[in-house]
């Protein structure tokens, strides 16, 4: 089941595809994480985890979680993308930030790979308080 809140967000997503792909995130998200969705302002989270960086910010923030944007579906690996850069190679067409990946269609990419790499980075996330930030992985 999702929440209300959920509900109502994607429902407003213009694109077909990203709708489509947003269900399909919610499911591998619950299964890797074992959370329900939840919204943080525009993005779809699943769990939390707390930082605190050596210039004293500290926070919280979703452990894994994504975004239905008009140009794509963006996935959040707050631990960095150069953390999974070897996974990465193998997950289809895609680009990337320093802390995201952007994904045009689910359909194009290899779904396992993601759930590794999700899977990967909510376990590093929710270990205990981290301390980097995702350009320094």
């Amino acid at each position: 089941m999702t929440s209300s809140e959920v509900e109502a967000h994607l429902a407003k997503v213009r694109s077909a595809t990203r709708r489509r792909d947003a269900e399909t995130m919610i499911e591998l998200m619950r299964r890797v994480t074992g959370e329900e969705p939840r919204m943080w302002a525009t993005v779809v989270g699943f769990g939390e985890y707390h930082y605190k960086y050596a210039s004293g910010r500290e926070g919280d923030a979703p452990a894994a979680g994504f975004a239905a944007r008009s140009a794509a579906t963006t996935v959040y690996l707050n631990d960095g993308v150069g953390a999974h850069s070897d996974l990465l190679e193998k997950l289809g067409p895609h680009t990337t930030g320093v802390g995201c990946v952007y994904i045009k269609n689910l359909d194009d990419i290899d779904l396992d790979v993601l759930e590794t790499v999700v899977r990967r980075s909510y376990q590093t996330l929710t270990a205990g308080i981290y301390t980097n930030r995702a350009r320094e992985s």
